[in-house]
């Protein structure tokens, strides 16, 4: 059974934090010391994103709409994209419990 809250680390200008992503309710909450971070970064995991996508090879890709409070593969999807449009990292290798309860050591 899948979690209802699926949860990443991420990090801005050196302060870490974390996205939660509830799949019942559909929405997102940031939790990180960043206000603008915070706004920005929900603000863009709450709209939809046309992305290009690859198939089979490095050079077939189409154009696909992602919503991403629709499910979570689409949530990681638009997640690929947040860094270069927010400034907000996803970390996917750090675990996100240790940054819960850590959020200001890195």
């Amino acid at each position: 059974m899948e979690d209802k809250i699926y949860s990443v680390a991420v990090s801005c200008r050196g302060v870490n934090g974390w996205v939660e992503y509830d799949t019942e309710a559909k929405t997102v909450k940031v939790f990180l010391d960043d206000e603008k971070a915070v706004a920005d970064a929900e603000k863009f995991l709450s709209e939809k994103h046309v992305i290009k996508v690859p198939h089979e090879s490095l050079l077939d890709f189409t154009e696909e709409t992602f919503d991403p409070l629709a499910d979570v593969k689409s949530f990681q999807t638009v997640l690929t994209r947040l860094w270069e449009n927010t400034e907000v990292h996803v970390d996917w290798s750090r675990p996100v419990e240790y940054v819960k309860a850590h959020p200001t050591l890195d």
